[in-house]
């Protein structure tokens, strides 16, 4: 937003409160500092009209109606019991809850929001200690892709598909869900929602979304069920219990000496001209595999399953992607 479109809506916000009467468009324009540079009076109520959604959007009540029965034309006005903050009282305990959840967060989608409450609170006169010392300094990450997709699906009340990777057998399917939330289990992201194909309430884990979370259908297009806490639902179901299965890599000779020590050797092959074995590994969790055999680069080959080799190579190019030097 540009400066002067921001000073013009501050003018606009101050003098739609400072009045009982509504003031019909026209008065407005002659009032509010920067509609009157408009070079016509199309121009000019075309910006009156952005204006005017824009602090729709912000939130702010405009009320339209006229002063007396003789009124032609519609008039605005803020009323102040609709746009004032109430008085906000807080308790110790609570304004540390308030900076704790500041600090917690580190995910662009939700940092700003966070940052934002804790302004508005401070402008109300709440004393909020951000550097409070505290036990807890963990952070809640939200590194995976499909986060920022479903949040906004879940506020769009919105539909959506992805393919989604089982853990057993280890395949790919396609999920059309409703999203009612998204939630963090014993470290794990899930998204709770209605699956259409199964006709009931299904919760996925975001690290086993592959590829694009795609967009279905208009917004506000279902209702979120009342009375289910989304985080029980996922503890009650456990998310999807791990499915123990096993991978067959190659592994270059003399490398990788911590995933050999957790591998049986099967066989042996030369990959590119360079010597290894093959190996079998049994995997308790596999999705979470992925970041830790991608580690170990060039010197570990995922042979099979198909599922997991694309994995680790769709991992193995975002990385190199994040440290290419254009």
């Amino acid at each position: 937003m540009s400066v002067a479109r921001a000073e013009r809506l501050v003018n606009l916000v101050l003098c739609l409160l400072s009045t009982r009467q509504y003031l019909t468009a026209e008065r407005i324009r002659g009032i509010v500092p920067g509609y009157a540079d408009a070079p016509s009076d199309d121009a000019f109520f075309r910006t009156f009209e952005r204006d005017k959604t824009e602090l729709r959007e912000l939130g702010v009540p405009l009320e339209v109606g006229r002063n007396s029965a003789f009124d032609a034309i519609d008039g605005y006005r803020i009323a102040r019991r609709d746009y004032e903050l109430g008085d906000i009282s807080l308790e110790p305990d609570e304004t540390t809850a308030v900076a704790l959840a500041v600090r917690l967060w580190d995910s662009p989608e939700l940092t700003g929001a966070a940052h934002g409450a804790l302004l508005k609170l401070r402008a109300a006169g709440i004393d909020v200690d951000q550097q409070a010392p505290t036990v807890v300094e963990s952070k809640v990450r939200t590194s995976e892709p499909a986060f920022g997709p479903l949040l906004a699906a879940v506020q769009a009340r919105q539909a959506v598909s992805f393919d989604y990777r089982r853990p057993s057998p280890t395949e790919l399917r396609t999920r059309t869900i409703e999203p009612w939330g998204v939630v963090s289990w014993k470290g794990r992201w899930y998204v709770v929602g209605h699956d259409r194909d199964r006709k009931a309430p299904r919760c996925f884990r975001l690290s086993r979304v592959v590829g694009d979370v795609r967009a279905i259908g208009r917004t506000e297009a279902f209702e979120r069920p009342t009375g289910i806490n989304l985080l029980d639902f996922v503890a009650s179901t456990g998310g999807e219990p791990p499915a123990r299965s096993t991978a067959t890599l190659w592994v270059a000779r003399n490398r990788a000496a911590g995933l050999r020590r957790r591998a049986k050797v099967i066989g042996q092959r030369v990959v590119d001209g360079v010597e290894g074995d093959d190996v079998q590994l049994d995997l308790g969790y596999p999705d979470s595999a992925v970041s830790w055999i991608a580690g170990f680069g060039p010197d570990v080959l995922v042979i099979e399953p198909d599922v997991l080799r694309k994995a680790v190579l769709e991992r193995l190019l975002a990385i190199a992607g994040e440290v290419a030097v254009p």
